[in-house]
């Protein structure tokens, strides 16, 4: 008969009840899980989980403000643990549902909530735009460029601002139009809306256009490639959906993130706190394939390179507007 070693039978009872206790549960954000930006990263990342552990997750997609406590108390009551709740704008819903629900594991993207159960995922997207903006401006033939972004909120601004210092750092005398689309969560899912931002700075001779803006980015992205300029998308790579239109994405992992704090929780290594996810930490990057190739010369993928490797190693200090709500380029 093989003998077995205690230490690993030890292992695998310590292991089982981990495992046992993951039932998975995610609210996406307004959108949909299919926006093919911010709520399908995420969508991407619980896919991911799901293929390695044949571990299936229930999930909600957010069509106004007051499902989201709803949608999370009906999980935590279901026995869903953890639950994660994609978007900043589940923030207050969060923080009543998981002092109601003590001993269930909560997780939400791109909010701090500082609880004993809960886990806050937040990334530098400052450092991803300085990027994609140096890329702009390399690009740009008319020295004119946009920005669009979703709700005017200080984390769009953070995106924004750290385009700009990107662009600036390629071409000092380059302008930048902004916008944002509206105050409330429906800007982010306004694509005719996006539409018409975009083609008012093409109109101003701007032939780069970066969004921030969820599925209003869909609006942005159709409106540069229908006016024959270049448009740059966000958090998921977008570079396919107008191929050799789309100049590059900002890509903000939270696939990683999702599938990061689905594998912990399976693992029984799931914590409380905060994990900051920036282009040290492979949470922000640019993305370049197929679709974009011909658009990318030898010369800007050098100083873009050499620019990550310098804000990775602290030499190039990109401005965080969620720190000092006062961008020093505009």
């Amino acid at each position: 008969m093989k003998r077995i070693a205690f230490g690993t039978v030890l292992a695998a009872l310590l292991a089982a009840p981990a495992a046992a206790q993951v039932k998975p549960a995610i609210t996406f954000d307004v959108g949909g899980k299919f926006d093919k930006s911010f709520n399908e990263a995420a969508y991407n990342g619980a896919e991911a989980f799901k293929k390695k552990t044949g571990i299936a997750y229930r999930d909600f997609e957010i069509q106004n403000d007051a499902q989201r406590e709803q949608a999370l108390t009906r999980f935590a009551r279901d026995g869903h643990n953890p639950i994660i709740a994609i978007g900043f704008s589940h923030g207050n819903a969060l923080k009543k549902v998981a002092a109601e629900f003590p001993n269930t594991r909560f997780a939400i993207i791109d909010s701090v909530i500082d609880m004993p159960n809960v886990q806050s995922i937040v990334f530098k997207e400052h450092e991803g735009s300085y990027l994609v903006g140096l890329l702009a401006a390399k690009a740009s033939k008319s020295g004119k460029v946009g920005f669009v972004g979703g709700m005017d909120i200080p984390l769009i601004r953070r995106f924004a601002c750290g385009y700009v210092q990107g662009v600036k750092a390629g071409r000092a005398d380059a302008e930048v139009f902004q916008n944002m689309t509206g105050t409330t969560g429906a800007a982010f899912n306004d694509p005719l809306k996006g539409a018409e931002l975009a083609k008012a700075q093409i109109g101003r001779g701007a032939d780069v256009v970066y969004h921030a803006a969820g599925n209003t980015g869909a609006g942005v992205l159709r409106a540069a490639a229908d006016a024959g300029v270049l448009g740059i998308g966000v958090d998921s790579n977008q570079n396919g959906m107008h191929p050799g239109k789309v100049l590059t994405s900002m890509l903000k992992r939270v696939d990683i993130a999702v599938e990061k704090i689905l594998t912990e929780a399976h693992a029984g290594q799931w914590k409380p706190g905060l994990t900051v996810l920036g282009l040290a930490e492979g949470g922000v990057d640019w993305a370049q394939d197929d679709n974009n190739k011909v658009l990318i010369t030898a010369e800007m993928r050098a100083a873009v390179d050499k620019a990550a490797a310098e804000i990775r190693s602290g030499a190039v200090k990109v401005h965080d507007y969620m720190a000092d709500q006062k961008c020093p380029v505009q």
